[in-house]
Parts: C-alpha cells; structure tokens; sequence
C-alpha cells in the first residue's frame, strides 16, 4: 500500500461526497483522513489515503472523476502526513508562541508551500490570496509572499494563515512591552502586559493605595469599580493594561506596584494611571505613559486623552514630559488633557470619562 494526497472539487449537495468515498473504495482506496474546504465553487475535499501499490496518479484521477469530482490534484504522501490536522496545527502555533520569528518557516510547513518570501511591503500593504498565492504581513514589518502552484489555495488555508499571523503578531507585541524598569535610586522595576492571572495582585495594589492622588482617569474611582474596568481590558483585543512589577517575582507571586492602562475610543485612546504610594514620583508613572502612548502611535491612534483632577500637579506634569503640548478642557474640579502623538491638526473629538456599571 502506498500514501496518497488527494484534493477534488465535488457540488456542495447532499450525497456526492459519499458518491467519491464510494469510487475510491471500490478501488480499495483506504481514506485515512479527509479535509472539507467550502468555495464559491463547490465543496474542496482533501484526502489522505492508502492505495493499491499498483495503482497510478492517473488511477486515482479517473476514480475521482467517476466519483463526480472535478479539478482533481493527486500528489504522493509521507507519513508524517498521517498527523492529526487539528494537532500538527496546534503544535505549529505552539512553535510561534516560543519563536514568533519563525512565522515563514510555520507558514511554508502548514501550507505545503514551494517558496515563502519576505518582502519590504509598505505599511499599506494588505493580505490577500489568488489560486497560487498568497500575500501576508509581517508583524516585525513588511509581508510574507507565499507561493504554492498545486493545489490552489482555498480560503479555509487562507484563513488558517491569518490566524498564525495573529498569534505571531500578539506574542511579538507582549514580548516587545516586556522591559525592566532601572529607576534613579537604583531600584528595578519589569513594565509587562497584565494577563488574567494578575487581577488577584490587582486588586491588592488597589487596597494598598492611598486615595486618589496620584491617579490618572478611572482610578480614582471606588476599588470594585475599578476591578470591573479592567477585567474588561484585559480582554480586550485593541487596548492594553501594563503592570509595573517588583523585579525578581514572576507568575502568580508578582507583586504590582503600578498600572496604566489605554482604552481605545476610535482614533483616540483614553489613559488611566495608578502608582502605589511608596512607589510614586520616582518615574514609574512617567515609564507606563511612555509606553502607553508607544502602543498607542503603533496602533493608529493619533492622539490620547487623560482626565485628572484640575488641583493634581504632580499628574499634569507626567503628562508634560511626554513634550507634546495639547488641548486642555476644564469642567469643574475635573480637566481633560489632550496629548496629540502625530504631527498634525487633530480635528477629533476627546471622548468623555468612561462610566462602569
């Protein structure tokens, strides 16, 4: 018996595909697994069977077609192809979790595809695929050309590839706001992404802190408030919450010494910022601005927004040092300080206060 890849198209009606199934069996073509792939042009079925020793690429084509199928590509299989689908592409995604930068290599091995080549696309670049190719962008910048003359490429695989780049683009965006913190009195600080697991060190950073002073936006409202605010952020896939950590601590053990968090509000991001008492005015807050505001500029926005008491200078001048004066509105005891992060007229309304229920 031999290993065969076998890909048709069938009409997308009921009882064709158990029509091919039956050509092939009738040939004692064992199916070892099948892939189904919807098109506009009917139903894409991917084969992994054992054949007969003594049949041929072309034996298998005239049984497919006598089993109604059309647009027939048969190639010989390895074994390695007898891997579940479902695992061989959650062991692909886990290789990018531990090296994003292996993105081409993950995407030639889970295409089967002849040749994958990064490109120096601008930034405008968009993915996209055509029957032999298809067009993916780099989250390090540029974009992938990948290249696979048979079979064509069906959108489930384009779909698939989009995924894999998402993961690659997440695990290289949490990697790249990973940084130690070194502050003028020689202590050491980690500014990471806060996940799931830190809402616990949270919410005892919140209990330990001192009232509102010191705080930028939502912080200064009540602890369970608070709490519902960012177990919202953490999953949410466009903004982002940073953690200050003490040095030396990692998983359920950190202990959280600073927060800053960026909602996005369409092309403005809203900033939020709380730094434990004994932690303050030593640069902390100052740090997680700065890189809230990084994040924000890589992800389009063209401006961030911060409410804080009018009477809380210490505040207005974190704010400050990012040295990009804006717009300030005050209302009452309450001021809304724009900081614009492209060199431009911004003509964007600052969104209000966000409310928790």
């Amino acid at each position: 018996m031999a290993l065969w890849r076998i890909r048709a198209t069938v009409d997308d009606r009921p009882g064709y595909l158990a029509v091919l199934t039956a050509s092939l069996a009738l040939r004692a073509v064992n199916i070892l697994a099948v892939q189904v792939h919807t098109t506009e042009a009917g139903a894409v079925d991917d084969f992994l069977v054992d054949a007969p020793e003594s049949m041929t690429e072309a034996d298998l084509i005239a049984a497919v077609e006598r089993g109604r199928g059309r647009d027939s590509w048969v190639s010989r299989a390895e074994a390695r192809g007898l891997a579940d689908q479902p695992t061989r592409a959650l062991a692909l995604a886990n290789r990018l979790v531990r090296d994003p930068e292996a993105l081409g290599d993950v995407l030639r091995t889970m295409l089967g595809a002849s040749s994958v080549t990064w490109r120096p696309a601008p930034t405008t670049a968009t993915a996209g695929r055509a029957a032999d190719t298809m067009r993916l962008p780099d989250p390090a910048g540029g974009c992938y050309d990948v290249v696979r003359r048979e079979p064509s490429f069906t959108p489930a695989e384009f779909a698939r590839a989009q995924a894999l780049v998402e993961l690659a683009t997440a695990v290289s965006r949490r990697s790249g706001d990973h940084a130690t913190l070194l502050l003028a009195d020689g202590a050491e600080l980690v500014l990471r992404p806060a996940g799931a697991d830190d809402l616990g060190a949270l919410r005892a950073m919140l209990d330990r802190c001192s009232a509102p002073e010191g705080t930028v936006g939502a912080f200064g409202r009540s602890v369970p408030a608070t709490m519902v605010r960012l177990r919202r952020l953490v999953h949410q896939p466009r903004g982002l919450l940073l953690v200050a950590v003490e040095s030396g601590g990692t998983g359920d053990g950190d202990r959280i010494v600073g927060v800053g968090q960026l909602v996005v509000e369409g092309a403005v991001g809203e900033v939020a910022l709380l730094v434990e008492d004994v932690w303050r005015r030593r640069g902390v807050g100052t740090a997680l601005l700065r890189r809230l505001a990084a994040h924000a500029g890589r992800s389009g926005q063209v401006a961030l927004v911060a409410h804080v008491a009018a009477d809380d200078l210490g505040i207005l001048r974190t704010l400050a040092r990012l040295r990009r004066p804006g717009s300030v509105d005050r209302d009452g005891e309450l001021m809304s300080v724009t900081v614009p992060l492209v060199d431009r007229p911004i003509d964007v309304a600052a969104p209000t206060p966000a409310t928790t229920t």
